[in-house]
């Protein structure tokens, strides 16, 4: 990939990452809720946009940022793929 890519893609993924952030900040949605589902499906796009920073930033990719990207993007998984055990996958990061 181009540095041009690059910095327009890290561009544009901050601009999605504010707007999901902002999102999920809004969201007032507490564990339990109805909407709560929803608000953890942000919450893992949020981290998906931090994997994708983490993957494209400039120097050697980070060990510890990536495997806390994906330690949270499992973690947040687990409740939307039930008997994967995702959560443990997680712990072994």
């Amino acid at each position: 990939m181009d540095a041009a890519a690059r910095k327009e893609i890290l561009s544009l993924s901050k601009m999605a990452h504010d707007l999901t952030e902002s999102s999920y900040q809004k969201d007032p949605s507490i564990r339990g809720e109805s909407g709560w589902s929803e608000k953890q499906r942000i919450l893992l796009a949020d981290m998906a946009l931090h994997l994708l920073q983490t993957a494209l930033r400039d120097g050697e990719l980070s060990e510890e940022n990536l495997k806390r990207n994906l330690f949270s993007i499992l973690t947040i998984s687990d409740q939307f793929l039930p008997g994967y055990e995702l959560k443990k996958a997680a712990a072994s990061l």
